[in-house]
């Protein structure tokens, strides 16, 4: 939905990827088949600086994937200098929130995945502020028992209204959930007889979103599409 020049250009006009988010990228166009499910360079920079905007103790990933959004969010989490010069982050052990801590729960539904995960929050120095589970995430999220102050959904389009409505309640007033993918490919505007079952899944969550008298939310041309959603 964007030129190639113009990405490119957006892309050389924005802060270099850290070095472990780098190697993550050219790892995961190299050993996976929909590597384009990565954030990103550009998308990723947008979740790590809106995680330093707000400061948020408790965030929520749902779709980790190879997990290059959870370390970008978690280095947002981290200091300022350890990030731009690639160092492993110095970060104390995590204190329950009413003690000031900052943790990020992500949840991936593919075991396969988990190998690899680990090790790239360990090279990030990010193993005391990411917690990995492993799972089906609607039966996960309701055991986690946290208020979020900050969800990001990136996992399987049919499911997105239903991971919203399970969070929601959860997420404390001001607080905000990112959802990916709110455009498709351009696809959520096509002919509503002829969508498949994952388009029908965002148009379905994105009109009941905008008609939420709970939240207000911005949709975003950035990338695939992102909305940008505040809880009232």
């Amino acid at each position: 939905m964007i030129t190639d020049i113009l990405l490119r250009y957006s892309e050389m006009h924005t802060t270099p990827e850290p070095p472990v988010l780098a190697r993550l990228n050219r790892e995961t166009h190299l050993s996976q088949v929909y590597p384009q499910m990565l954030s990103g360079h550009l998308q990723g920079t947008l979740l790590r600086m809106m995680v330093q905007m707000i400061s948020p103790e408790r965030v929520l990933e749902i779709g980790t994937f190879t997990g290059y959004s959870a370390i970008a969010m978690g280095l947002g989490m981290a200091s300022p200098p350890a990030l731009l010069l690639g160092r492993k982050t110095s970060l104390p052990t995590p204190l329950p929130r009413e003690r000031g801590g900052a943790l990020l729960h992500t949840v991936e539904v593919n075991p396969e995945l988990e190998e690899g995960i680990r090790r790239v929050i360990q090279d990030a120095g990010l193993e005391e502020r990411i917690v990995l589970h492993i799972g089906e995430a609607l039966e996960i999220i309701p055991a986690l028992n946290e208020v979020w102050d900050l969800v990001f959904i990136d996992a399987d389009k049919p499911n997105y209204l239903n991971y919203y409505k399970m969070v929601l309640p959860h997420v404390r007033p001001g607080g905000y959930i990112i959802a990916d993918n709110v455009l498709w490919d351009g696809k959520v505007t096509g002919d509503p007889a002829k969508m498949d079952k994952d388009t029908r899944g965002i148009v379905e969550f994105n009109e009941f979103v905008h008609m939420d008298q709970r939240v207000e939310n911005l949709t975003l041309p950035v990338r695939d599409g992102l909305m940008i959603i505040r809880k009232i």
